[in-house]
């Protein structure tokens, strides 16, 4: 399903940088429920056909979510989002690593830390992400590994999960 929103997705490879834009049609207050709780990631976060299934969460500066992605065949992939900033409503920073089922990050895989923004644009929310990176590889990597078509595939997840909560 293709989003009526605005999206833009810029690799800035100088600065070692991912930049998305993504407008939702959803009050401000919607959207960050759904990137800020787990409940609500669970039914958004994975691109189909995985789903994402959490393991814990403690959204607070210092906390961490522990997370897997369930793919059709059993297999799981997990991850780690440690939580380093929250301005509620605002915004949020957060490292983000794959790891093992325990939480331990594997470090042969890329560490982005993310940025992300909520602002209101009239009845809808624009979200800012912007993804960091240590090295230019890992961004290439992550690229390799298809994260523009999964992330994308996910915010769509996340305009219908909004869409079936402002109904």
């Amino acid at each position: 399903m293709e989003s009526q929103y605005f999206m833009s997705f810029n690799v800035e490879k100088a600065n070692k940088k991912i930049v998305v834009k993504r407008e939702f049609g959803s009050r401000r207050e919607m959207v960050w429920k759904a990137w800020t709780t787990s409940d609500a990631l669970d039914k958004w976060w994975a691109p189909k056909p995985y789903k994402a299934i959490t393991e814990s969460m403690d959204f607070t500066v210092g906390g961490f979510w522990l997370y897997y992605m369930l793919g059709p065949e059993g297999d799981r992939h997990w991850a780690r989002v440690d939580y380093r900033a929250i301005n509620p409503l605002s915004s949020f920073a957060a490292y983000d690593a794959f790891c093992d089922e325990e939480g331990n990050i594997n470090g042969d895989l890329p560490r982005t830390v993310w940025h992300v923004d909520f602002s209101d644009k009239g009845k809808s929310t624009l979200v800012e992400i912007v993804l960091e990176f240590d090295k230019l590889g890992d961004l290439e990597q992550t690229l390799e590994m298809g994260f523009q078509e999964g992330f994308t595939m996910g915010l769509s997840n996340l305009d219908e999960l909004l869409e079936k909560k402002d109904a």
